[in-house]
Order: structure tokens, then C-alpha cells, then sequence
């Protein structure tokens, strides 16, 4: 068994979340989506500030986002009137693991892995931006 994450019990649970995963960023816009999810940290975005940020129409962004949180890379919880979605980083760093637990000829790299998937102190105390402005 390997030891990549708590989350991901067995190797076959692994690989298929790595399939859903990559699956949903192989399309262009999907993969936009992320990294703006990504950038925002864990204060996430609306859709609307997802939509102007990317000149993309509320309709596919809508389809987006549902394949990204069926992938487990998106998370949304609503807050008001707003759906606040918001990049997992912790199923970010699973994927990162995943592909990378057998780099430098099989020699752990979990704290590397960890640096890079891990959001910095300004994301994490990042305001929240909606359509209306900043919350």
C-alpha cells in the first residue's frame, strides 16, 4: 500500500482519483478555472468573479465548475446569495503526490510536494471577492 495520503486508502482509489482529476483539467477553460481558484487562495471566488475575470458566459463556467468539484479539486459552499468556490488545496497536494511519490528513483519528496501545494500566508488571509465587491 502506498503511503501518498490519509485521504487515498488504496492504490486503486488513488488512480482513480488521479484520472478524475487530470481528466477535468485536460480542457482549457476547466484549467483556467483552477489556477483563478488557485490564485485566489482560500478565500475562493464567485462565479460572477470567476466569469468576468476569465470573459467567459456564467453558462459554460457554470458546467465547469460542476466537473471540477466532481473531480474533488473545487470545493463551493454557499455564503448568502453567493456560491464561494475555492481550489482544494489538499487534494491539489494528493494529485502532486501521486505523480510525483516515485521521482528521484523512488526517494520520498512528500516536503517538496508540500511546499509547493501548500497556500502562502497572504492567500490565506485573502479577502473575498464576489460580483458586488469585496466581503
Amino acid at each position: 500500500m502506498s503511503s501518498v495520503s490519509p485521504n487515498i486508502p488504496n492504490p486503486s482509489t488513488e488512480e482513480a482519483f488521479a484520472l478524475r482529476a487530470l481528466a477535468a483539467l485536460a480542457q482549457a477553460q476547466r484549467l483556467r478555472t483552477f489556477r483563478a481558484l488557485v490564485v485566489a487562495g482560500p478565500a475562493g471566488l464567485t462565479p460572477g468573479v470567476i466569469a468576468d475575470q476569465l470573459a467567459v458566459a456564467p453558462s459554460a463556467l457554470s458546467f465547469h465548475l460542476k466537473e471540477l468539484t466532481h473531480s474533488g479539486l473545487v470545493s463551493s459552499e454557499a455564503r448568502g446569495r453567493n456560491l464561494i468556490y475555492r481550489a482544494n488545496f489538499e487534494r491539489m497536494s494528493d494529485l502532486l503526490r501521486y505523480m510525483t511519490e516515485q521521482c528521484c528513483q523512488g526517494q520520498n519528496q512528500a516536503n517538496a510536494i508540500n511546499a509547493i501545494a501548500t497556500p502562502c500566508n497572504t492567500c490565506t488571509n485573502a479577502p473575498l471577492q464576489t460580483s458586488e465587491g469585496t466581503l
